[in-house]
């Protein structure tokens, strides 16, 4: 799956968006990251949005993701991403020690500028200077895990500098990229993003390897890459039953993703596929349409989620249990946890 000389790892993403109440909503994805880590997975990711149900369920990752270290052993716990000119870094950097401690040592902490406008002013922010706040939140987080003397003179403890190197950077550019890869951090690519209105029909590589080349280019000298691909995926049984819950779900979001700049040429189940950079089908139908995305090959890590298809749950157990068994291995993935565990019944 990859150039590099190292294993590409595999990630399950949520943004929790269950069809439940918030407690229920909590309680699903508990139980889809255990049914990863049970297949084998090497990461488990979660989204921080805040006030917005229909765009993310969660506004306290690290308090979640506590709650998930409890109930796992081995796959590492990501946030992708913390909206971190909405946060008090120190509060940050002070949670994430202590949930890195109690997992022992399995956090990957992703961060970014996000949020809506709205979100900030709900804060007291501007939305308008959220990369100067991103950029003097981040230098406080990183001093204070390296335990250097904050603002006052105190330091927090326990210091944990060696969460500075699971530092991960989300952008949508080159500028972004040149950021991350700078700073020796990791990159974060999106699962699908707005197209030029010069080029409203170019692939997502296209506007994904000039990010990654940037941020190659930046990165020093000896300094390993690290760059996550996320990626739509919906697999099941039958091509039909996929389709069939890609187009309930997906025409659910066209018109918040057209507001939000995504140009999408036509109006087909299959014209809403491409546009949104979806996978969708069999195992092999998807095998297939990922083999053409030529991102992959050049990312560390691969992290598949359902969003925006949002199956009911128990068809994301099985589209975990398919990607683990056939679709990541086709790609190269060697799973860790041997031989797949039996596959979850579908109550139809």
């Amino acid at each position: 799956m990859t150039n590099s000389s190292h294993r590409q790892r595999l990630g399950f993403f949520t943004r929790l968006l269950d069809q439940a109440s918030a407690g229920e909503r909590y309680r699903l994805a508990a139980e889809q990251i255990g049914h990863a880590e049970r297949h084998g997975f090497d990461s488990a990711w979660v989204a921080q949005h805040h006030f917005h149900e229909a765009e993310g369920g969660l506004p306290s990752p690290l308090v979640f993701l506590s709650h998930v270290a409890a109930r796992t052993s081995k796959i590492r716990l990501g946030t992708g991403i913390i909206t971190l000119p909405l946060e008090n870094p120190i509060r940050v950097a002070e949670d994430a020690v202590v949930l890195d401690l109690l997992s022992g040592g399995r956090l990957e902490v992703g961060v970014g500028t996000g949020g809506t406008p709205s979100s900030f002013t709900a804060f007291g922010l501007d939305s308008t200077n959220r990369s100067e706040i991103y950029d003097r939140n981040l230098a406080i987080v990183r001093d204070a895990w390296d335990g250097r003397p904050l603002e006052g003179g105190d330091s927090i403890y326990p210091a944990a500098p060696g969460l500075n190197d699971r530092v991960w950077q989300a952008t949508f550019s080159v500028g972004g990229g040149i950021r991350a890869g700078k700073a020796g951090d990791g990159l974060m690519l999106s699962r699908t993003q707005p197209r030029p209105k010069d080029a409203p029909r170019a692939s997502l590589p296209d506007i994904q390897h000039p990010i990654i080349d940037a941020y190659l280019e930046a990165l020093p000298e000896g300094r390993e890459p690290r760059i996550v691909a996320s990626r739509s995926l919906f697999v099941a049984d039958s091509r039909e039953e996929a389709l069939r819950l890609a187009e309930k779900g997906l025409r659910r979001v066209v018109a918040d993703f057209a507001a939000k700049g995504h140009v999408i040429p036509g109006d087909t189940l299959v014209d809403i596929i491409a546009a949104l950079d979806t996978h969708v089908g069999t195992p092999q139908d998807v095998i297939e349409s990922l083999s053409r995305d030529t991102t992959l090959p050049r990312v560390t890590d691969l992290v598949f989620q359902v969003h925006s298809i949002d199956p009911p749950h128990e068809y994301i157990l099985r589209s975990i249990e398919l990607i683990a068994s056939e679709v990541a291995p086709a790609l190269g993935w060697q799973n860790p946890a041997g031989k797949p565990e039996k596959r979850v019944a579908l109550v139809r």
